[in-house]
């Protein structure tokens, strides 16, 4: 009789590493698409951060409409400045089936600036948030893709998001892209599982970034879930509170949920048997800090 296979070694493990500050802040080497979701934006802050170095930006749908209550929001506290709208008027495109966005964020992305592009997309068997997906990944293959306004309100759009993640990255390598999800309250990714180590920065003091509102490099608060949507998996963790070894996880069952990133962790590393979801909070400034972002001069 054979002896059993013997599973990759230790060795034969790959690193997957995750540098979402790097990337943020856009650094050399470093870019990403922005898709603006149809869900108000409570954190200016960060919106400026990534809206200032994102490669494009696309709004799904009634997102522009969120944009535009931006600039209007912005621009009030200018009103002895001619000419300014606010801060965000430079938007690339406009997708969906386009019964959310009302006309007038439609005019005024299309006539009072540079042209913002509208894509009129009928398909009812699919979102907005997936028709935004698809465009950027023809348009800029290989692109990371940044997501804002996700998590919060409706539980059935909140779930939506998530399974959009998953979705949109089939490839064990990530070959079509990242995706991230952020809120002014977490970060939530998708970790693929398989026989890889997956090192998530959580602190970069080596960081460069130009001035920023809201992002650093060392933007992220102490609370991480480990969530397993797509069925149980088999986890080991290590850099956090409570780390975990050959640890079973599933609804139902055992899940690491408001678990805590040490002091000293600068990497968390995480390794599943299949996908989970990591998400991590971002501290929380001043709410005044949040909704207030100084005008460019």
């Amino acid at each position: 009789m054979e002896a059993p296979e013997s599973g990759p070694s230790q060795e034969e493990r790959r690193n997957i590493d995750w540098n979402p500050i790097r990337l943020f802040l856009g650094m050399s080497g470093y870019s990403f698409a922005l898709i603006i979701l149809n869900h108000p934006i409570r954190d200016i802050a960060m919106f400026k951060d990534l809206w200032d170095v994102a490669k494009t930006t696309v709004a799904a749908d009634g997102g522009a409409d969120h944009v535009h209550d931006l600039n209007v929001e912005t621009s009030s506290r200018e009103v002895d400045i001619p000419g300014y709208y606010g801060q965000f008027t430079n938007l690339d495109i406009i997708i969906g089936d386009l019964d959310s966005v009302s006309m007038e964020a439609r005019d005024f992305f299309t006539t009072r600036f540079r042209k913002c592009r509208i894509i009129e997309d009928p398909d009812q068997d699919s979102s907005d948030f997936t028709k935004a997906v698809r465009y950027v990944r023809r348009a800029f293959p290989h692109q990371d893709i940044v997501c804002m306004g996700g998590l919060g309100g409706r539980v059935d759009q909140g779930l939506s998001q998530l399974h959009h993640l998953y979705m949109f990255q089939t490839s064990p390598t990530y070959a079509e892209g990242r995706m991230y999800l952020v809120s002014g309250e977490s970060l939530t990714f998708l970790l693929k599982g398989g026989n890889v180590c997956h090192r998530i920065r959580v602190r970069d003091p080596d960081a460069e970034f130009p001035t920023t509102y809201r992002l650093t490099g060392d933007p992220f608060g102490k609370y991480v879930g480990i969530v397993p949507v797509g069925g149980p998996s088999v986890i080991t963790t290590r850099g956090l509170e409570w780390d975990v070894e050959n640890w079973e996880t599933k609804f139902g069952g055992r899940m690491s949920t408001s678990n805590h990133v040490l002091p000293t962790t600068d990497v968390v590393e995480l390794e599943t048997t299949h996908d989970v979801l990591f998400t991590i909070a971002f501290k929380q400034p001043l709410d005044s800090h949040i909704r207030w972002v100084a005008r460019d001069y």
